[in-house]
């Protein structure tokens, strides 16, 4: 019975090989959605997710789909995501989270969500949580062989050299690295014991902002931009995630870019509530909507090198890591076109693998 905690992943520098893991290695495309464990009981589903939130009122279109593809009484962990035209669309996904019943009905109609299983905890009265990986994946591809879209069988191999090539060749399908899966494991609820492997880059950004670290003493995350070919500085993401001793020096380092910082700065409008979009540095929270988003200009004259996996649109996908302060560089050359994309590849040969 819900919730269940979904099993985590934690990073590996590289794919790892079969024979570094005792009993061996399944390997999964890492899919970019809402990760999602599904409770059939008859006509009763229940969407869960990882924070222990339902999502069954967002996506009237999964819970149809469930009741009509997967075995009447399971729980199976996948993750749910939209197909764009030429990738995943996570922006579309997280539109589906919206308060109005209506709009969810519309959107459920024009950008409907698909279910991506990878893990099967119960079937029918029996629960397998204490079941090896192996013995579990047989089950799932038994139980979910015949099933049709928007429900899928996410594809798996025991190929070092496949996984590889699903790492390199998938991102282009909007999918954002590799999961491995040791052959022996039970399903441990939060607790992370898989491994996944991400991609891993560096850009050089404009520091335009940041804001306060929860505590009040030190800086909580740059606030980044990208010049696009007007020379428009957009938003594009934070960098955060410093220890505390970091985070006070931050604050000195950054105190010459505070004064006047918002004369003639790009987001001022924003500053001053007088614009609105989509990715403005103190917009509303979809998760948090008591989270505080408020923000310190600063004048766009620091670049500073960060690490990042992927990009969602023109933006980074998650927080990035500040890697060094780059005095070398001219604010102005840090465009989106350094960053590296990579080649498209058919979302449906992988979804139909």
């Amino acid at each position: 019975m819900p919730p269940v905690k979904p099993m985590l992943a934690k990073a590996a520098p590289a794919v790892p090989r079969p024979e570094d893991i005792p009993g061996g290695l399944l390997y999964e495309p890492k899919w970019d959605g809402f990760r999602a464990i599904v409770f059939r009981d008859g006509d009763d589903v229940e969407l869960g997710s990882r924070n222990e939130r339902p999502l069954t009122r967002y996506f009237p279109d999964v819970v149809a789909a469930v009741r009509r593809e997967l075995p009447e009484r399971c729980v199976v962990d996948g993750e749910i995501v939209i197909a764009g035209t030429a990738a995943l669309d996570f922006d579309a996904l997280l539109n589906r989270i919206h308060p109005a019943q209506s709009r969810v009905r519309m959107l459920a109609e024009q950008t409907p969500a698909s279910f991506v299983a990878f893990d099967l905890l119960a079937l029918g009265e029996v629960s397998l949580l204490d079941e090896p990986f192996q013995g579990r994946r047989a089950m799932l591809a038994d139980a979910l062989g015949a099933v049709r879209a928007p429900v899928h069988l996410t594809p798996v191999t025991d190929s070092y050299d496949i996984a590889l090539e699903w790492f390199a060749a998938f991102e282009g399908a909007g999918l954002d690295g590799v999961v491995a899966k040791p052959l022996r494991l039970p399903y441990r609820q939060d607790q992370r014991v898989m491994l996944k492997v991400k991609h891993a880059r560096t850009a050089d950004c404009v520091v335009a902002g940041f804001r306060w670290h929860k505590s009040g003493g030190g800086v909580g995350s740059l606030l980044l931009g990208l010049y696009d070919d007007a020379q428009v500085l957009h938003h594009v993401g934070v960098a955060a995630s410093f220890p505390m001793a970091r985070r006070a020096a931050l604050v000195e380092e950054l105190a010459p870019q505070r004064a006047n910082g918002l004369d003639g700065h790009p987001w001022r409008a924003w500053a001053e509530g007088s614009a609105t979009g989509e990715r403005l540095p103190g917009a509303q929270s979809r998760w948090n909507s008591g989270k505080d988003l408020s923000w310190e200009p600063l004048r766009p004259e620091l670049v500073c090198e960060v690490a990042y996996d992927q990009m969602q649109g023109d933006r980074f996908r998650h927080a990035t890591h500040f890697q060094r302060w780059r005095p070398d560089r001219d604010p102005a050359s840090c465009t989106y076109s350094q960053l590296d994309r990579p080649v498209s590849f058919d979302l449906a040969t992988v979804l139909g693998a």
